[in-house]
């Protein structure tokens, strides 16, 4: 494969080829009916790709550029940007009304909820007029002293995109772990720092995944390093404090490419856990927290299938699994017999109206997340009697589930509630008699009252008979139910990863201008079970894309939404689900706005070089074989584009993105571009700086947010 050129940008030539492009002159486009600049036009190089017997031309394979400097890149890309910025000059003044709206009803000087660990009470919080967070601890949670551990606001001075993740203090309470990404394609470099003497030390951590697992002698690290081409972290080494990244030693090393690899520690504090999963198989290796040079040794081995996750509980080992259980099962085993699945005895039977979500294992109780009929339910059961109790809660859609939980021994549990019209709530509730304590409310600054809005659980019929839940919101009083208000219905549909209907104050402003909000729980989630999932993976992918589709129907058909008014949006897979949308039917949507989108799709996991392609093979299908391929390209966005008309479209992407490479949405649009038919808008937002998330910094990312509403709101004519 022939590498784009590498060679350093020339900056006036970079412009004059943007200016070239756009046919820019100095005639303002502040007015709506001034002019519009033409838009680019990215040239075509036929590049022929052969694969199971057939070939594929893909014009715009030259947007490939994995150095991410190519010059004529750049140029298209920043072209595209100009472009999209001069189209939508006129709505400037809406979208910094709209940023100002949504940035004002946040609370500037909001904070976590302090959490217990070991002898000091955690927080982090923002300071007025911050990006970033703080983080502090104290030594008891009502203290108003603070010792600050680390100002985000600090270290990401000057720096175009910044994130830090993984922070670890050692059980000694002495010493802090914390990775720091600078570009955004979620490789971190993991510094220390002494909380004693507030200076870091010399030890740095380069290439990983952020997060390191302190053994209990309080100079032993372990910590997954990152392959720099595929992005997957696959190799755990131990670091002791004081020698070079050099000398660490390789403690496992994961030669099968299909599976992710990630750290933790158990609640107990004996175990550093390493956790290998696919889409199909997720299992545990651990060490010894109290002897780290110890030999790694797996709960029970990965067999094909197989799903479990191990939690210590004195001597036995409490375990979440599939085996035998397609919504899962909870089964407990003595830890020197784990490996041994006959030694495995049930605690909480596989139930298929009811789908074992999670569990959090206590010194005295278990507590357990389920999911029956896509709704959350809270179990508490007693270890020494077994007996169980359920925590009921009173809205009609709604998600709960576990906030952190540090302590062991302890006797509440922290749980987040939340619902389309309730603001995030965190409670400590009791274990013994389910008595809950409200710590906090997240606060919306200005006149919010959520007597004002309406939520609500709908199922409507797919094309072959499933029901589709829908979660909904809305303004009581704008809500005409007569088929006349516009529609922002929301989707994702893979990995198992439910979209939950939690409150989220930026749809306020959806809602105070008449929109109802929809979530689409389509198959490929999780709200109905396992088998909702399997419904909508593989061989059946197609089943989220026509769920998608025959919601928007029904809601128009039964008067959710003006046929004329509905704007549909996906990110990353949800992106796939956009493209998939628009090219089946395109005469259904206004507008959609598709971020991050993995577009490309039989072409990126034709290339296992591509970060993340090989973990997905489970999900999406292996495309050398014949039947995926078939299949995967009969829905790929990219290859189906046609020359026909399609809606008003805002494609977004960051340039280092590090889960869907930006090339794949740049090719996407330039092909669209050649064949629609149509005048609609077509706009491409590249963030040069930013990642899968998008814009760093708490502020800043809403920029992005009110680009898409003004974009959306400009078509139906709201300016306000």
């Amino acid at each position: 494969m022939k590498k784009p050129n590498k060679a350093p940008i020339k900056i006036i030539s970079l412009i004059s080829i943007i200016m070239m492009m756009l046919g820019c002159n100095n005639t303002s486009t502040n007015q709506k009916n001034t002019a519009q600049p033409a838009a680019p036009v990215a040239k075509k190089i036929p590049y022929e790709i052969n694969s199971n017997g057939n070939k594929r031309i893909d014009e715009y394979y030259w947007l490939r550029d994995d150095s991410r400097s190519a010059p004529e890149v750049l140029a298209h890309l920043n072209a595209e940007e100009a472009y999209m910025r001069a189209s939508m000059a006129h709505t400037e003044t809406l979208q910094n009304k709209l940023y100002a709206e949504l940035t004002e009803r946040l609370q500037k000087d909001e904070s976590s909820v302090p959490i217990k660990k070991g002898s000091y009470w955690y927080q982090s919080r923002y300071v007025v007029g911050g990006e970033y967070r703080q983080h502090v601890r104290m030594s008891s949670a009502e203290s108003k002293e603070f010792e600050l551990l680390i100002d985000e606001n600090q270290l990401a001075e000057g720096l175009g995109y910044f994130a830090l993740r993984g922070r670890r203090v050692s059980s000694n309470e002495n010493l802090l772990a914390y990775g720091v990404d600078k570009v955004g394609r979620r490789i971190y470099t993991i510094h220390f720092k002494n909380l004693k003497t507030d200076q870091l030390l010399t030890d740095t951590l380069e290439n990983t995944s952020g997060t390191v697992e302190w053994s209990n002698d309080n100079k032993t690290v372990f910590y997954i390093r990152k392959d720099p081409e595929t992005l997957l972290g696959y190799q755990v080494f131990r670091h002791e404090l004081g020698t070079k990244q050099s000398a660490d030693v390789l403690v496992f090393e994961e030669k099968n490419k299909s599976y992710y690899t990630y750290l933790s520690k158990s609640l107990d504090q004996k175990y550093i856990y390493i956790h290998h999963y696919s889409t199909t198989v997720q299992g545990q290796s651990f060490i010894d927290a109290n002897q780290p040079k110890n030999e790694v040794s797996l709960v029970h081995s990965l067999d094909d299938n197989l799903e479990y996750s191990a939690y210590s509980h004195l001597d036995d080992f409490y375990i979440l699994t599939n085996w035998q259980a397609q919504n899962f099962r909870l089964m407990k085993t003595k830890k020197s017999t784990a490996s041994d699945q006959s030694t495995w005895q049930e605690v909480i039977a596989d139930k298929k109206d009811v789908y074992l979500d999670n569990v959090l294992v206590f010194e005295k109780h278990l507590v357990v997340r389920a999911r029956k009929n896509g709704l959350i339910q809270i179990q508490f059961i007693e270890l020494t009697t077994m007996k169980s109790k359920t925590l009921t809660f009173e809205d009609s859609v709604y998600t709960a589930g576990f906030d952190d939980n540090a302590v062991f021994d302890t006797d509440k549990v922290r749980l987040y509630y939340s619902s389309l019209t309730t603001p995030t709530s965190i409670f400590d509730v009791n274990l013994a008699d389910r008595k809950r304590v409200l710590l906090k409310q997240d606060k919306v600054i200005g006149n919010f009252d959520a007597n004002n809005y309406f939520t609500e659980r709908k199922y409507f019929k797919a094309r072959d008979g499933v029901e589709v839940p829908v979660s909904l919101v809305y303004r009581k009083d704008l809500f005409k139910h007569d088929g006349t208000n516009p529609l922002y219905q929301y989707g994702y549909g893979s990995y198992g990863n439910t979209i939950a209907p939690y409150f989220n104050s930026r749809v306020l402003s959806l809602l105070d201008r008449g929109f109802v909000y929809a979530i689409a729980h389509i198959r490929g989630g999780e709200l109905l079970g396992r088998q909702w999932y399997e419904s909508g993976k593989l061989l059946n992918k197609k089943n989220s894309f026509t769920d998608f589709i025959d919601v928007t129907k029904a809601l128009v058909e039964q008067k959710y939404a003006d046929k004329e008014k509905v704007f549909a949006v996906g990110g990353s897979a949800g992106g796939l689900l956009m493209g998939a949308i628009i090219n089946d039917s395109p005469e259904l949507y206004r507008g959609v706005a598709a971020h991050v989108p993995f577009v490309d799709v039989v072409t990126t996991m034709l290339d296992e070089s591509i970060p993340l392609t090989t973990n997905e093979f489970d999900e999406w299908g292996n495309p050398k074989q014949q039947q995926y391929y078939d299949y995967m390209l009969s829905y790929s966005p990219y290859d189906n584009v046609q020359a026909k008309d399609y809606p008003n479209l805002l494609v977004t992407t960051g340039l280092h993105d590090s889960q869907v490479q930006y090339f794949e949405p740049a090719k996407w649009v330039a092909r669209l571009r050649a064949l629609k038919t149509d005048n609609n808008a077509l706009y491409f937002h590249i963030n040069m700086e930013g990642g899968h998330g998008g814009k760093s910094g708490r502020y800043r990312r809403y920029k992005d947010k009110a680009l898409e509403f003004a974009f959306f709101f400009d078509l139906i004519g709201i300016d306000h």
